[in-house]
């Protein structure tokens, strides 16, 4: 499917090391995000993060969600990623083209400022990434995708596993 054709370009190869405890103080997992579109909260574990200073990727793959039109996404983030900073990049279905970015506002921790008919493709990722430090690994950041595809009114949202990433 050409919902992952670019997914290359955030996703490394390597195992994840994500958890759904969401990052700790020592700093010895990355943290998970999670969506909401209308049913239940997805975790989305990251493609790639600063982890005590060096940078990891992970062979993650993105969750894909089925959303109806006017539906609101909402993002929720670990402190840790609210108090560095992030923002939500906009892509298109096959992750190459960014569309749009929108800061979240500094200490944050969920974003619901977007509605799955903000997006004009019906296919297209939110990808979560956190502001990065120049000074640590290389300034690396961390990087969340999660795809989404608008069906027509009065289908139902699920979730459902994507194919592997190519890595």
């Amino acid at each position: 499917m050409a919902l992952l054709a670019g997914l290359g370009l955030l996703a490394g190869c390597g195992s994840s090391a994500a958890d759904d405890s969401g990052a700790s103080s020592s700093g010895t997992t990355a943290p998970t995000v999670t969506v909401q579109a209308g049913g239940d909260e997805i975790p989305v574990d990251p493609t790639q993060y600063c982890l005590d200073g060096d940078g990891q990727r992970y062979a993650s793959t993105p969750p894909i969600v089925e959303v109806t039109p006017d539906t609101t996404i909402s993002l929720t983030v670990s402190d840790a990623v609210a108090e560095a900073g992030w923002s939500v990049q906009v892509f298109d279905q096959d992750l190459q083209e960014l569309i749009g970015e929108v800061d979240v506002p500094a200490g944050e921790a969920e974003f619901r400022e977007i509605s799955t008919s903000d997006v004009a493709p019906p296919t297209f990722y939110l990808v979560v990434v956190e502001d990065s430090d120049p000074e640590a690994c290389s300034g690396l950041s961390g990087a969340w995708p999660v795809g989404f595809i608008r069906t027509e009114a009065g289908s139902l949202p699920t979730a459902s596993p994507s194919g592997s990433p190519a890595g």
